[in-house]
């Protein structure tokens, strides 16, 4: 079993390199399925779950996985339910033991005893403002370049934040993934074809050993 976990900055990328690589290696992919299966659990609007999970408003808490998070005071809280929720479904994913790629949700960190392989997808911030004027919908089509650029770091922001609540490892640094790919200047089907290779190369090398 092989497993990808795909650590991104937001406009980098990331999914659509994750997307791609899924197919050219045939492998699961998850991401947004992964909302689906927690809303389905708690019967509650997928829109709800992804707002909760990706703005983070649990963040507010005293609570890490380490020491907190199991505590009386927050068990019962609604956003941490969902939190934990998060985890058990990605653990469930590994435990299928089927090829896959996750992307984002700190799979990498909930995942470390499954050996996966972690890559963090960047990208220049002008490429990155392009990247997401190109892909706007709905009131982001009136997006300035700053407001898209304050978006960007409010996003990053708040993944950084939650790496640092779960692990000790910081969001983005080179030590915490075996690669690092910059995608500026990149065209994202013909990086997917080389990256494919290099990870067939790695998995080779890794079940070598």
């Amino acid at each position: 079993m092989n497993i990808i976990t795909i650590s991104r900055e937001f406009g980098s990328g990331g999914r659509e390199l994750g997307k791609r690589l899924a197919e050219i290696l045939d492998y699961d992919y998850y991401d947004r399925e992964i909302i689906t299966e927690i809303a389905k659990r708690h019967n509650v609007d997928e829109d709800y779950v992804e707002h909760t999970l990706n703005n983070h408003v649990w963040q507010t808490y005293t609570l890490s996985f380490h020491h907190s998070f199991m505590s009386p005071i927050y068990i019962n809280a609604p956003d941490v339910n969902l939190l934990r929720e998060q985890r058990l479904v990605i653990e469930e994913i590994a435990n299928n033991k089927k090829n896959c790629i996750i992307v984002g949700r700190n799979a990498d960190v909930l995942l470390h005893d499954k050996n996966p392989l972690n890559l963090f997808i960047c990208a220049d911030m002008d490429a990155k403002i392009k990247r997401c004027q190109e892909r706007a919908t709905g009131d982001e089509k009136s997006f300035t370049y700053k407001q898209f650029k304050k978006m960007i770091k409010r996003i990053d922001k708040n993944r950084a934040r939650t790496r640092y609540l779960i692990a000790d490892g910081e969001w983005g640094n080179r030590n915490s993934y075996h690669l690092i790919i910059n995608t500026t200047g990149w065209d994202i089907e013909q990086l997917s074809i080389a990256l494919a290779e290099f990870v067939k190369r790695w998995f080779a090398e890794q079940n070598e050993k």
